[in-house]
């Protein structure tokens, strides 16, 4: 595996890992009046090819947050218990937004990347024609 495959395999990696990130943040912001609903994260890692000696980013296995239910007072929910209470979400519109941002912003720099890497193997290739 060349230089320019293994660029353009990390970015890749880096791009499907954002997108998987971005997926899961906007179930969660989708989700964040729905009532029981609990915020959905998932962690990356770093998986080594050995045989190609390129390290890429993985997407592991999405996990629920277990902070505790809000509770939420209105006696007129179908779900709200005898006091009035019922359990609404754990997610916090503010930090979805500011990690979609971040996921955002991570995905482009990816691209950036991507984008770079076969530029400059398409350049190559026209210097090697000649």
């Amino acid at each position: 595996m060349n230089e320019f495959s293994k660029s353009l395999s990390v970015s890749a990696s880096g791009l499907k890992a954002q997108a998987s990130r971005l997926r899961h943040l906007s179930e969660n912001i989708s989700n964040a009046d729905t009532p029981g609903y609990r915020r959905k994260t998932i962690p990356f890692r770093t998986e080594f090819d050995g045989g190609h000696g390129v390290a890429r980013v993985d997407v592991g296995r999405m996990s629920l947050d277990d902070r505790p239910l809000e509770r939420v007072y209105d006696p007129s929910h179908p779900m709200a218990d005898a006091t009035g209470h019922y359990e609404g979400s754990n997610v916090d519109l503010l930090i979805e937004l500011a990690d979609a941002r971040e996921a955002q912003r991570s995905y482009e720099a990816n691209l950036k990347m991507f984008e770079q890497a076969r530029q400059m193997s398409s350049s190559l290739m026209q210097l090697l024609r000649r």
